[in-house]
């Protein structure tokens, strides 16, 4: 593990919990983008189901966008 990483995670420990999940989730999202996974958050799904309802998108261009969250 390079040196700057490993005292971030040292540090990050006396963090609140809330800012620990916070850098969990972004190792999280770095680990699914290097593994080829999407993994849509709580507000993508939230805008899509949004738009779907609004009439801004269409069901077909909601449906091909949570595709892209399915593939593995």
């Amino acid at each position: 593990m390079m040196k700057k990483l490993k005292e971030v995670l040292e540090r990050a420990q006396a963090w609140p919990e809330s800012d620990q999940v916070e850098l969990a989730e972004y190792a999280e999202e770095i680990e699914s983008r290097r593994a080829g996974k999407y993994h849509a958050t709580l507000e993508e799904l939230q805008a899509l189901d949004e738009a779907e309802h609004s009439g801004v998108a269409s069901e077909e261009e909601v449906e091909a966008a949570f595709r892209t969250f399915r593939r593995e």
